[in-house]
């Protein structure tokens, strides 16, 4: 199975993706993890970004190759860094489950606010930057509101993961 896991700075997207992995097993490629795996000292720029999900997408190629399961961490804002991830879902031909988390406002900002010894870089001013830049999904995809108890988020997961779209999304979506 093909999980992707996206949404803003600080919605949860890292406990999400924690979460499927413990449920399914499988390899989590993280898009925080890999910047820092390529670059000593990230400078976010736009062909640095590129990079790091050209990374992702060839990591979960490779872990895909070896019949494992994969579960992208990233926020995936923009349509085309989710395109090569979704095509290598249909070339596998995997099941694919898209997660879109989300959280109140409030909340995001008091979990980036008590962030520590964290992959992300990504402050309020981050997350307020990419609030309205978010690309809309344009494909089956389950929206995990990450805004309560850790049993909430739990419970939606798991129902996402029980019952995967098939989905084999458009090189567009």
């Amino acid at each position: 199975m093909f999980v992707l896991v996206c949404g803003l700075p600080g919605a949860g997207k890292t406990t999400v993706a924690g979460e499927v992995v413990d449920r399914l097993g499988g390899v989590r490629i993280r898009t925080d993890v890999v910047r820092k795996d390529l670059f000593e000292d990230p400078q976010y720029s736009d062909a640095e970004t590129d990079a790091v999900y050209r990374t992702v997408v060839e990591r979960a190629d490779a872990v895909l190759d070896d019949d494992q399961h994969v579960v992208l961490d990233g926020t995936f804002r923009e349509r085309d860094f989710r395109t090569p991830a979704y095509a290598v879902a249909r070339d596998h031909d995997v099941d694919m489950v898209v997660l879109k988390v989300e959280a109140d406002d409030a909340v995001v900002k008091e979990r980036i606010r008590q962030r520590e010894d964290d992959a992300s870089d990504a402050d309020v001013s981050i997350y307020e930057h990419y609030r309205d830049k978010f690309d809309p999904i344009q494909t089956d995809h389950v929206v995990v509101d990450n805004s309560g108890s850790l049993d909430a988020t739990r419970d939606q997961v798991a129902d996402a993961i029980a019952n995967p779209t098939a989905a084999r999304p458009s090189p567009d979506a």
